[in-house]
């Protein structure tokens, strides 16, 4: 199993809510006060704060408290493990099409070059 396994599992887990999938497609805008973010959800704050729990938990979201206004934005980096992860599941068909794509543009710019 590899050592990044638990990385997957967290986001996983976080993402499968559809409450906060909407929050990481709004923060990969940008980042944005915790009222701010919560107004489009029919929730109350608590429950909403709750969701940010689970993505922080989780570590895709980072918040920064100044004065009385919390920020919360994406870590950067947050979806790497999840990435590499997907990446190691995809078929050798899959690898195969995609060299051979690789492959195609190249030799459509050297053809294409004077």
């Amino acid at each position: 199993m590899p050592n990044y396994y638990d990385d997957v599992e967290s986001a996983l887990r976080a993402l499968a809510d559809p409450t906060r999938r909407a929050l990481v497609e709004r923060l990969a805008k940008a980042p944005g006060a915790v009222t701010e973010l919560a107004e489009p959800f029919d929730m109350a704050l608590p429950s909403f704060l709750q969701h940010l729990g689970v993505l922080e938990a989780a570590g895709i979201i980072t918040t920064q408290k100044v004065g009385r206004v919390r920020t919360v934005s994406l870590r950067p980096g947050a979806f790497d493990a999840l990435h590499l992860w997907l990446g190691e599941q995809r078929t050798p068909a899959e690898r195969q099409a995609d060299r051979l794509g690789v492959h195609l543009a190249r030799s459509a710019l050297t053809k294409e070059a004077p």
